[in-house]
């Protein structure tokens, strides 16, 4: 009898404990997740890179020295591919991005036209090109649209051919601006990869035309410019994304 008793008194206990045991385990504190944290990825910074493309150089020519008045020779496009760099730098204020460049290429540009005030052929020739431009960009993130304008220079060079032989020549380096566009888009930690489009402006200069052997031959008055569309691989120094912290 005192054994069944014992017994019963000890399920009795282990029932009171049950409550108070699993009132313990509902009673653990709820811990919430913590914030999800994206990466922006940041333009901010020096980049050097790479380029390369095509350009067309649109050249009117105005004879001003062998018929009294203006005589128009002509124009003629002067085409070709390109390759150079650009070294810059950016920073960036919200999704703004602002920044200064310079850009050098080698070129490769050439075109004529028959004069048709001469018995002549007119050449046009661009070896070299360059770019000092600021620029103002939107950014989404890793993709940069921007727009830019600044000072340009071009190293052309200007023949008359008769017979096809070079009859006469000058080369000069002319100055001007620049205004352009371009699209880029992060695809790596401190890489990008873009298009870009750029109108040259070299205005009108007066260019004197000589021969080793007789000496100044003409003058003319050659209007220039020039559209560029390259592609450009950029590496940026000091690269990484700043954390955003977004609560949900």
């Amino acid at each position: 009898m005192k054994k069944v008793l014992l017994v019963t008194a000890s399920l009795v206990a282990l029932g009171a404990a049950a409550p108070a045991v699993a009132a313990d385990l509902a009673a653990r504190p709820y811990t919430k997740a913590p914030p999800m944290v994206a990466t922006i990825y940041d333009w901010s910074g020096f980049y050097i890179g790479v380029n390369g493309g095509w350009g067309s150089s649109h050249n009117t020519w105005t004879n001003t020295s062998d018929f009294g008045f203006p005589v128009g020779e002509g124009s003629h496009d002067a085409t070709g591919g390109t390759v150079g760099g650009q070294l810059g730098y950016r920073w960036q204020a919200g999704n703004w991005v602002f920044g200064l460049e310079g850009q050098g290429n080698w070129a490769d540009f050439s075109g004529s036209n028959a004069s048709l005030a001469l018995i002549a052929t007119n050449r046009t020739k661009i070896d070299a090109f360059g770019l000092i431009t600021g620029q103002v960009g939107y950014a989404w993130n890793n993709v940069l649209l921007y727009v830019k304008g600044g000072a340009a220079v071009t190293n052309s060079k200007h023949e008359g051919l008769f017979l096809g032989v070079v009859a006469d020549s000058v080369e000069k380096t002319r100055w001007g601006g620049s205004v352009g566009a371009g699209l880029e888009f992060a695809f790596a930690p401190g890489w990008s990869a873009g298009v870009e489009y750029n109108h040259l402006f070299l205005d009108t200069e007066s260019n004197t035309f000589s021969n080793p052997a007789f000496g100044v031959t003409r003058i003319d008055d050659i209007k220039q410019d020039v559209d560029l569309v390259t592609v450009r691989v950029n590496y940026k120094f000091g690269f990484g994304g700043a954390p955003l912290i977004a609560k949900y």
